[in-house]
């Protein structure tokens, strides 16, 4: 692109920006991200890519959120739609998201709000409303495949989360517990919460777990993401808010979680499409 070249900035997979195709590797070198970033937000809108100064590679550890990410919802929106309060519990999720409000105040408040809905509700919205985001499958199980250890992380809620990983196929769960009591929510949760904190901190531990050098992936689109995002080897917003997406050094705007693949340079063929 002419535009990078001017700026002195080398990049390979120009092409495949020009013709429209879902992902490059851009290959920055000793550019400036910033300046990068600026360029491709200006001729290249939407764009899926990953700015690396060396050439990616299958990451040690993929850590991922769930809701609006690993899924096409925002799980407790979908519940609240039962108790007929979405638009409230909706407003305050976006606003959170946004990094608008305290994740954690806001947690509790929408949970509060629940307060009193059948336990029922729950599998109920898992099977009417809870669906994975297009590639989810794809990715998580390619990146298995390929020795990645894979942790979904969530503010959201084990009642979902558990049975969301099972389905893609992730292999351990970080998330918040709906307290149940007499078969209906309590409006309060069970345990510390799960925030940006405890996103951090997982992927910090599961690293050190795996040793020292281990190469991170990690995925999210709102505020609460950021830290982790941030602290991964490979932080890719996805479909993301502004502050979560200003805060990754990759971004999906237009593809598919399968366009990750793309950007770490994994050939299709190397891809697991489970059936």
């Amino acid at each position: 692109m002419a535009a990078l070249a001017e700026r002195g900035i080398g990049v390979a997979g120009v092409a495949a920006l020009d013709a429209g195709l879902p992902v490059a590797e851009l290959d920055i070198g000793e550019a400036d991200p910033a300046v990068v970033r600026e360029v491709l937000d200006a001729h290249v809108s939407p764009s899926d890519a990953l700015l690396a100064a060396d050439a990616p590679v299958v990451p040690h550890l993929f850590i991922s959120d769930m809701d609006s990410t690993m899924i096409g919802q925002e799980c407790i929106d979908e519940l609240a739609d039962f108790a007929g309060i979405k638009p409230q519990i909706a407003a305050i999720t976006e606003r959170a998201m946004q990094g608008e409000l305290d994740f954690a105040s806001a947690l509790r408040e929408r949970v509060l709000l629940l307060k009193g809905l059948p336990e029922r509700a729950i599998q109920q919205c898992l099977d009417e409303r809870i669906r994975p985001m297009a590639g989810a499958r794809v990715l998580v199980q390619t990146l298995k495949a390929l020795g990645s250890r894979t942790v979904l992380v969530t503010g959201g809620f084990h009642q979902f989360a558990d049975p969301v990983a099972a389905m893609l196929g992730f292999d351990h769960v970080v998330a918040n517990r709906l307290e149940v009591i007499d078969g209906a929510l309590s409006g309060g949760l069970v345990g510390p919460i799960c925030d940006s904190s405890t996103k951090l901190a997982t992927l910090v531990e599961e690293a050190a777990a795996i040793g020292h050098h281990a190469v991170s992936l990690a995925t999210g689109d709102g505020a609460n993401d950021i830290p982790m995002i941030e602290a991964a080897t490979y932080g890719i917003a996805y479909r993301a808010k502004p502050k979560a997406r200003a805060a990754a050094n990759g971004w999906i705007d237009r593809g598919d979680l399968t366009s990750i693949l793309h950007l770490l340079g994994i050939a299709g063929k190397d891809w697991v499409r489970p059936g």
